[in-house]
């Protein structure tokens, strides 16, 4: 099974990884630059020694004459030298004892000091070939040595000893302390980390306690929004998307009841025809002629009113589905506000008072609905006298008020007057209404890009505002 860790563990793995990588790479970068030049500098003050040595063994041989041979005057001057292990290699007879060979290694004809006792031929032969120095480093019992071979005189070769045990144990103690520091940053790091993970951890902790608790329906539940970090974008995207979704899941609520409203409503506004169409129904087949005539006019009646309840459904239906067509055309609104309330209050004698410029571009089908419910509903519920104004002495819209003499609306009722069969219980007690109208007549009143409104001025006053060129909106 693989393992994976968690958030808090793979932070602080990510951070103690990092940081001893990191660590690790300088401490050996440095470590590598320190010892670089440490063994640069060893070697450029031997380089100068073994120079000097050469010139003041050649200085010497000229100034002194009391030696045997040139490989004794050398190995005079060299003795001087306290404290550094040389060997001499001559091949030129002339000189004093020649150097043999043996198994790819030069016996040295003379030293002072520990040194080994014979000389790589490799080395010695290329100090002949270009009159030069070589260096080169050997393990010996002592620790490593650094060598450096060059030529005093024609055919005479000095070989130099130097020593790095000081500097190896230098650079020893620079890789200890390295070391220690590289473990230390770790161990800081690794705190650091543990520290990092544990406050990143909180707060996604609570994050998913927020999420949890606003699935199991606490709605209103919100993130603090801390910093400007991505955890704080998180939080302020969450916040979004639980405000969203709460006023999605409050819609639907308010929708359910609707839809539970609307199916009470319905059933209970089909039983009363229904069951005085089944009545007449039943009285069709009295011997009585007037009964018979009772009978059928009732059977009209309750048939014409199930017909008006049924439009009136299918209307709201194609306003919730998206399908209420605005077919709009130039419209007198005064003259059809008059029209509407001759065929909605006939011989009421209610005058229509018209204001300014009330040509409008809008459905006049839909707005003579409008304004027939609310002339209705004004004859039916208000009191007269019932006053309407078209006034069209704004430039970019036209209103349309009714107004009643009446008690006005109920202060509970105002605020669902255009909702879904709303109806208050004086009305109901006293109308055959569905409940409907003013709902209808506030859908039609949006799909022109107007508004529908009500107030209680000495009575109720509903106001109906279109713009003078109607925009399509979709339900």
């Amino acid at each position: 099974m693989t393992w994976r860790p968690g958030l808090r563990a793979g932070i602080v793995l990510t951070v103690v990884v990092v940081t001893l990588v990191t660590t690790v790479a300088m401490a050996l970068t440095t470590y590598h630059l320190q010892a670089g030049a440490t063994r640069e500098r060893f070697t450029a003050a031997a380089q100068a020694a073994f120079d000097s040595d050469t010139q003041q063994a050649h200085q010497f041989l000229v100034r002194s004459t009391d030696f045997k041979s040139v490989v004794d005057g050398v190995a005079e001057y060299m003795r001087a030298r306290l404290g550094l292990t040389w060997a001499l290699v001559n091949f030129t007879p002339t000189s004093g004892p020649v150097s043999v060979s043996r198994d790819g290694m030069y016996v040295p004809v003379a030293g002072t000091g520990w040194f080994p006792g014979q000389l790589p031929m490799s080395e010695v032969d290329q100090v002949r070939d270009r009159r030069g120095s070589v260096r080169y480093t050997v393990d010996t019992p002592e620790g490593s040595q650094l060598v450096i071979v060059g030529e005093v005189e024609p055919g005479l070769l000095l070989a130099e000893f130097y020593n790095t045990r000081g500097i190896d144990s230098e650079l020893a103690t620079l890789r200890t302390r390295l070391a220690a520091v590289a473990v230390l940053i770790a161990l800081f790091g690794s705190a650091l980390g543990v520290l990092a993970a544990r406050a990143i951890q909180r707060r996604v902790r609570t994050a998913a306690d927020a999420a949890r608790r606003f699935g199991a329906g606490e709605l209103a539940t919100r993130l603090p929004v801390q910093g400007r970090d991505e955890l704080a974008a998180l939080a302020g995207s969450f916040n979004a998307m639980a405000q969203r979704l709460g006023e999605s899941i409050e819609q639907l609520r308010l929708k359910d009841q609707q839809q539970r409203r609307f199916v009470a409503d319905v059933a209970h506004d089909l039983r009363t025809p229904l069951a005085s169409m089944v009545a007449a129904a039943d009285g069709l087949q009295s011997p009585d002629a007037a009964d018979r005539a009772r009978s059928a006019e009732l059977l009209g009646s309750q048939t014409r009113r199930l017909g008006g309840l049924v439009e009136d459904l299918l209307e709201m239906s194609r306003f919730d589905a998206g399908a209420a067509e605005l077919r709009p055309e130039v419209v007198d609104l005064a003259a059809l506000v008059s029209d509407a309330v001759e065929v909605s209050a006939p011989g009421t004698g209610i005058p229509v008072r018209r204001v300014g410029d009330v040509v409008v571009l809008g459905d006049p089908r839909r707005l003579h609905t409008i304004v027939r419910n609310l002339v209705t509903n004004a004859v039916r519920h208000g009191a007269p006298p019932v006053d309407v104004t078209v006034d069209g002495t704004e430039t970019g819209r036209v209103r349309v008020t009714v107004a009643d003499s009446g008690p006005g609306l109920p202060d509970d009722l105002t605020p669902v007057v255009f909702d879904r069969f709303v109806r208050g219980d004086r009305a109901r007690s006293r109308t055959e209404g569905s409940g409907l109208g003013l709902a209808i007549a506030h859908e039609n009143a949006r799909l022109h890009g107007g508004t529908l409104e009500v107030a209680n001025v000495d009575g109720a006053v509903f106001t109906l505002t279109v713009p003078r060129g109607a925009v399509e909106h979709e339900c």
